[in-house]
């Protein structure tokens, strides 16, 4: 099917069109949103205030909504996270460094504890934490310090949750949840 007809069809039904609303909207804003969005880890609130502001317009376009209407119900119904919690989802990437599938420098960015005290029998070394290296504390929102700060917040099952797939679904359910209660 030719995309001319898709979106013909899609005009015609109230359903299938907020649908290619939406993935017209994932496709083109979500996506420019998400690209390096690991780099606004640690920014203030303030400067995170322009990408919330575009992901709410694209919300309120695909529902065709109001601009005063509420953006949370939205969020949840499209079940988009918000920026903050968008980057947290990318930052918590760590698991991969578990897994060891990731790129060959990321694994000497992050110590595990469990790397780390596997010679002294420790309560934290079954936590499957992260150490936040102290020389790096002046940077905040580098990777080595952001990295394992987002890790440790994670609730512990979560951090012990060994397929991938499985850990996104259980991240982005915990974020969602973090994100959304209220």
């Amino acid at each position: 099917m030719t995309m001319q007809r898709y979106i013909s069809k899609a005009a015609s039904d109230p359903e299938l069109c907020q649908s290619v609303m939406a993935q017209l909207a994932t496709s083109l804003v979500i996506t420019r949103i998400d690209y390096c969005d690991s780099i606004l880890a640690g920014l203030p609130a303030c400067r995170l205030v322009p990408l919330q502001r575009v992901q709410n317009a694209a919300a309120r376009l695909v529902l065709n909504l109001d601009r005063r209407a509420h953006i949370t119900t939205a969020l949840q119904q499209l079940h988009w996270l918000p920026v903050k919690h968008r980057v947290m989802f990318k930052i918590a990437t760590v698991h991969q460094i578990l897994q060891k599938r990731c790129p060959s420098y990321l694994p000497d960015l992050i110590i595990f504890n469990t790397t780390y005290l596997q010679r002294h029998h420790l309560r934290s070394s079954t936590t499957r934490s992260a150490a936040v290296d102290a020389t790096n504390s002046v940077r905040k929102r580098a990777f080595s310090v952001c990295g394992p700060v987002v890790w440790n917040s994670l609730p512990t099952a979560l951090r012990h949750t060994d397929s991938y797939p499985a850990f996104r679904r259980a991240l982005k359910s915990h974020l969602f949840s973090c994100a959304f209660s209220s």
